[in-house]
């Protein structure tokens, strides 16, 4: 399972997920894997971390209520670096921390070469998207920023959507916004709506300093949350349990399903994990169950239907 897990979090980290941040979170905490980051190669630090934003679902309780809703945008997040004014660095986010340089690239995208500003490094934050349309628009976004000619990277249909700056600029987010947007960015309360892959709403404390004041965990801002909707999920036969052996030895199980159409997909397998997922849910051979794909691409089980 750590192996497992490695490779699930150096492809989240490169921009191509495999599983969900929740089946991730779950599966490392079943699993006491603590290695929750994956270190790039080469990386450069961030001029201020990146952090990952809290996942809260509908008919669950918020932290809080009060402050103010954006569009959370499904594409791959980056950070640009401006240097007395001028555009100098650009990174995937990688692990938060460190990401990798794509400078050359980000260049070809809707993105000021220089701002106004008196503070020596102003880093702003957002996300490489493709417009709705395209299909797995995520991944396309996210694949394109590893190229390493410009030039293929010019034909790909991307915009930058800025969300952050920092050091914050004015008291309120609403005015760090119209700061950026004054600077020539597009920023997340300008875009069309229904233009860009959307992955719920984001919700943040909207005074500066109140959202300073509560601070950090070691993952997340606590004056910021991202809502999302539980997908539906599709119902279907669990067939069969097999097991699969993997290159470290670990036995894990797997589930054979009657064929069924997720978002354009036939899904005939599902992971299930380990005997503790299997029994949480109460599944046999036989049953009914409802499949979902997590991330939109690895199919999951979510739970058994009685009928």
């Amino acid at each position: 399972m750590k192996e497992y897990l490695d490779f699930a979090a150096k492809a989240y980290y490169e921009g191509n997920p495999i599983i969900s941040d929740e089946e991730f979170d779950a599966l490392a905490e079943q699993n006491n894997y603590l290695s929750i980051g994956t270190k790039h190669a080469g990386g450069v630090s961030h001029a201020f971390p990146m952090y990952s934003l809290q996942k809260v679902y509908d008919g669950e309780n918020p932290p809080f209520t009060e402050g103010i809703s954006t569009t959370k945008l499904d594409g791959a997040a980056v950070s640009l670096v401006y240097i007395n004014g001028v555009f100098s660095l650009g990174l995937t986010r990688g692990d938060g921390v460190r990401g990798q340089p794509i400078t050359n690239n980000l260049k070809e995208l809707n993105i000021p070469a220089t701002i106004e500003t008196k503070e020596p490094i102003v880093q702003v934050t957002g996300e490489v998207v493709a417009p709705a349309t395209v299909k797995n628009a995520r991944n396309y976004a996210a694949g394109a920023l590893s190229l390493k000619d410009p030039e293929e990277f010019k034909t790909r249909y991307l915009q930058f959507v800025a969300y952050g700056v920092y050091p914050y600029k004015e008291f309120t987010y609403f005015q760090d916004m119209y700061y950026l947007l004054e600077q020539g960015f597009l920023t997340v309360l300008d875009i069309p709506k229904d233009y860009y892959p959307t992955d719920g709403k984001v919700f943040r404390v909207s005074n500066n300093a109140e959202f300073e004041k509560l601070g950090y965990t070691a993952h997340h801002p606590r004056g910021a949350y991202a809502l999302k909707k539980q997908k539906e999920g599709v119902i279907t036969k669990l067939e069969q349990v097999i097991w699969n052996v993997g290159r470290s030895g670990v036995v894990s199980p797997i589930a054979i399903l009657t064929p069924i159409d997720i978002e354009g997909a036939v899904v005939s397998r599902a992971t299930l994990h380990n005997m503790k997922y299997i029994r949480a849910l109460g599944l046999e051979e036989g049953c009914m169950v409802k499949v979902i794909r997590s991330g939109d691409i690895i199919p999951r089980i979510t739970e058994r239907v009685y009928q």
